[in-house]
């Protein structure tokens, strides 16, 4: 049995602020992966995806929301990850991620409350201080639960981002819409 998630340090938006998010942005590793960096005999890396979550950022473009992916270190196994589900922008080997976050909203036209953020560790503080709606996972460190306004119930890498959208989405108010339509439409 999993234990509820920790409870987020700030106050979860309203609604009618969910609904305006236009633009997910996501960390990687300890986000979209369980945070563990694999590497094989011949040096490769490798990564593990869950396909929840694969499923979450489609159901986020096809209600026609655009998508992000940030992290600190890279790798050909992600930029071909992203490919494979649209990502429209993709900026890793990023440090500083408040200066990449300000690149992406010139590059976007954003405004940073239109955007999500999802992140784990103390370099996507700078971002989750400055997006709408600041999201985590259980896992995060504990300044990050403390700058989140929303922690995802399932795990990094198990499904949390697949959390995430479906809160933007019933906010929205489109999630029935894709569950009526068996997640195809």
């Amino acid at each position: 049995m999993t234990s509820p998630p920790p409870t987020p340090g700030r106050t979860c938006p309203d609604r009618s602020v969910l609904a305006a998010i236009e633009f997910l942005l996501l960390d990687v590793d300890g986000v979209l992966t369980d945070g563990r960096v694999h590497f094989d005999r011949d040096g490769q890396e490798y990564k593990s995806f869950h396909v929840h979550d694969a499923s979450g950022i489609v159901y986020w473009h096809r209600t026609g929301g655009r998508s992000g992916l940030l992290s600190g270190r890279g790798g050909e196994v992600v930029e071909r990850r992203a490919k494979e589900l649209g990502i429209h922008e993709v900026m890793l080997r990023r440090i500083d991620k408040g200066n990449a976050l300000h690149e992406l909203l010139q590059r976007q036209q954003l405004d940073p409350r239109r955007v999500a953020y999802v992140g784990d560790d103390l370099l996507d503080l700078p971002v989750l201080r400055a997006v709408g709606f600041a999201a985590t996972v259980p896992e995060a460190r504990p300044e990050v639960l403390a700058a989140a306004q929303f922690v995802a119930r399932r795990p990094a890498g198990f499904g949390a981002v697949r959390d995430i959208v479906e809160e933007l989405l019933r906010a929205r108010g489109v999630w029935d819409d894709v569950v009526r339509g068996d997640g195809r439409a």
